[in-house]
């Protein structure tokens, strides 16, 4: 392979990063420093894995001013903005060391007279990372900690418009010593990284990414019997009951719908609201949506900040035009963002009205700053609307009655399933989509099990 990276700013064209792409022997070399730096890292007691991640994660926010930089540079979000996916990064790998002595621990069936049995967690051996740039921190730290908590050795390749996490995720662990081979990054292109997954040497690969790249990811592990964690994105909706908390559920469901440009695999995409209070919802939702800030991410003041790339935004635009020509109205004002500008990567937010399932809008993944409200008259017909998707990654209810919650999410096809709230990872649960989010977990006990191999152990004394 030859040629290399080259990262364009979405914020005014400026030229990131460039890097050469790993030549097929150094690709070679890393896979097999991996499986050599295997044999000894599985066999290290958890407490010192503990101890090196815990040091690694020290190493890392003590550069967050400049990572939280680096990453609006890169992909655009607002500096404002930024710090904060450093905070969402140490609580979850705080949270996964620490859940690792008892989500590796041996699992015991009931004692029998004259045996000893017990099942034991094994490592995979080497677990790939393919991450994406829109939550360049978050979507890595989901699989890197626990597959190296859990003895396996990572190999990470981070998108061409995010490398440069990458090589703060490698000077973070070298400085806090992890041993040679056992974290390593690739900068390669998508044609290699194919070659990658089908190749022998690679046991897991923990994916985050589009439902066309999964599909390219599937069909390159094809031959091989190796496992895939697939995370690919949703269209995420919110159904607010006319017993919701109106203020809160305005303010959490733009956030959801906005925050980072809408560019969230699990932000708000789509909004049913009941009859009921529809109008006074409809109205403040948009009028808190016309108070965003569209302008320079490295402006303080930016609330908003460009999408990741011009053709990103202009496919968003093509979805809102197609909605308003089939009948939907546009509530906010694109010229009162001076910034927006069709063929750039800067897009006004915008809430459409009068949608239905026609519309691409509503049913297609958007990825950016616009949300689709329906009227709905009931919870029969929320939930239908809501299951009416080919993803199902998180949903959400706007309500205070739990019992009414725990009824709907029951029947709602997702894999994460919030009342009163969205958008939010708890380490504690497991992360899984169903339909064409995904397949497989991470975080929480469960996401252990994932990588992982079970090894039963039947012992009989003579």
């Amino acid at each position: 392979m030859s040629g290399s990276l080259r990262t364009i700013s979405p914020i005014d064209g400026r030229v990131v990063a460039e890097r050469p792409y790993a030549a097929e022997g150094e690709i070679a070399g890393v896979i097999a420093a991996a499986r050599t730096a295997s044999v000894g890292w599985c066999q290290t007691p958890i407490a010192e894995r503990a101890a090196r991640l815990t040091a690694f994660v020290d190493a890392f926010l003590a550069d967050g001013d400049a990572i939280a930089r680096e990453i609006t540079l890169q992909m655009g979000r607002p500096i404002a903005h930024s710090p904060g996916e450093l905070r969402g990064f140490e609580e979850r790998a705080r949270a996964m060391i620490a859940l690792a002595p008892e989500a590796l621990e041996d699992v015991r069936p009931e004692a029998k007279a004259g045996f000893t049995r017990f099942v034991r967690r094994e490592p995979l051996g080497v677990v790939l990372t393919v991450a994406p740039w829109n939550y360049p921190l978050l979507t890595a730290v989901n699989s890197i900690v626990p597959a190296l908590m859990a003895g396996n050795t990572v190999v990470l390749r981070h998108s061409s418009q995010t490398p440069l996490c990458a090589e703060r995720f490698a000077a973070a662990f070298a400085a806090a010593g992890l041993p040679e081979g056992v974290f390593q990054a690739l900068h390669c292109d998508h044609g290699a990284t194919e070659r990658l997954i089908a190749a022998d040497g690679i046991d897991f690969v923990a994916f985050t990414g589009s439902v066309g790249a999964g599909r390219a990811v599937q069909r390159a592990a094809s031959e091989r019997f190796i496992g895939l964690g697939l995370e690919l994105g949703g269209k995420d909706p919110a159904y607010v009951r006319a017993d919701a908390d109106l203020e809160h559920a305005v303010a959490e469901l733009v956030d959801g719908a906005f925050f980072n440009a809408g560019q969230s695999c699990c932000g708000i995409e789509r909004i049913y609201v009941a009859d009921e209070i529809a109008d006074a919802f409809i109205e403040a939702y948009a009028e808190a949506v016309r108070g965003y800030v569209l302008g320079d991410p490295l402006d303080p003041a930016t609330t908003l900040g460009p999408l990741v790339r011009a053709d990103a935004a202009d496919f968003v635009r093509k979805q809102t035009a197609e909605a308003i020509a089939a009948g939907a109205r546009a509530l906010v004002d694109p010229d009162a963002f001076p910034r927006e500008q069709a063929g750039t990567p800067y897009l006004a937010p915008q809430v459409l009205v009068d949608v239905d399932h026609t519309m691409r809008v509503m049913t297609e993944e958007s990825f950016g700053p616009v949300v689709g409200i329906q009227r709905v008259p009931d919870d029969e017909e929320a939930i239908a609307r809501m299951n009416d998707s080919d993803f199902g990654l998180t949903a959400s209810v706007w309500t205070p009655d739990e019992a009414a919650a725990l009824a709907i999410g029951a029947r709602v096809e997702t894999g994460t399933f919030f009342m009163n709230r969205c958008d939010y990872l708890d380490p504690a649960l497991a992360w899984t989509g169903v339909k064409d989010s995904g397949r497989g977990c991470t975080l929480s006990r469960i996401g252990y099990e994932v990588l992982t191999r079970p090894k039963s152990f039947h012992l009989r004394r003579a």
